[in-house]
């Protein structure tokens, strides 16, 4: 015990310090809940749009079903339909030699 603090205060310091600790337990809980819950509906928004069907009775093509390792799930399809058009460089002979001995030279074992 503090010998210039009186017992009122004493108590009065833990109770605060209790309940500082209870309101902190409280919001940590409250916003990891929240964010849980706010990842749990955004995934289950991209699957109901991924695996939708398409048109009146439209199953799923084979690119829809699941099974094919995704390297990142949110990173969206850069071809396609929602994306930009994919496009073709023709080389020259000249920049394809020296395309593949660059190939060539990153992965050979060194």
């Amino acid at each position: 015990m503090l010998p210039s603090v009186s017992i009122v205060q004493q108590i009065g310091l833990g109770v605060l310090f209790a309940l500082a600790v209870v309101w902190t337990v409280g919001l940590t809980r409250m916003l990891r809940r929240g964010r849980y819950e706010a990842a749990l509906w955004r995934d289950q928004q991209e699957m109901r749009v991924r695996y939708a069907p398409r048109g009146r009775s439209a199953r799923p093509g084979p690119e829809a079903l699941p099974g094919g390792p995704e390297l990142l799930g949110s990173v969206p399809r850069q071809t396609g339909p929602p994306g930009p058009p994919s496009e073709c460089v023709q080389l020259s002979d000249a920049e394809r030699t020296a395309f593949e001995g660059l190939v060539r030279q990153l992965t050979s074992p060194s």
